[in-house]
């Protein structure tokens, strides 16, 4: 699927690259992967804990809520992996995180469920 660049740059941490595609303004920065449920870019930088490709995806228009097709944010998909360092890079730029997806659970329920007590301790606060 054309666009996905971005995708395969935020789920491998290289922000230059994402950046760079970025700044030529031919990449939708809310494109979902309908063939990973959905998922945009930022989840993918959420779930793999890079803070500096969420960073860049929020400066260039991220949506910060936007849901896969099981109604997971970003912040449940760094929750999952127990990205504590994305979640704060989230909650900085006054992304929520503690929706509730389609099954009502929040990020949080998420977190215990993988048994990622930091990040579970960081989302009680």
């Amino acid at each position: 699927m054309a666009g996905l660049e971005i995708h395969e740059a935020a789920a491998t941490g290289d922000h230059e690259a994402l950046e760079d595609f970025l700044k030529t303004k031919k990449f939708n920065v809310n494109l979902k992967d309908v063939e990973y449920h959905k998922k945009t870019a930022l989840h993918w930088a959420c779930a793999r804990g890079y803070s500096e490709c969420v960073r860049i995806l929020l400066d260039y228009g991220a949506k910060g809520t936007s849901r896969t097709d099981e109604g997971w944010t970003p912040a449940h998909s760094a929750a999952e992996a127990g990205r504590t360092a994305a979640l704060r890079a989230l909650h900085t730029a006054n992304i929520p995180v503690n929706r509730k997806d389609k099954y009502g659970d929040k990020p949080r329920r998420i977190a215990v469920i993988y048994g990622h007590a930091e990040t579970v301790k960081y989302l009680a606060q």
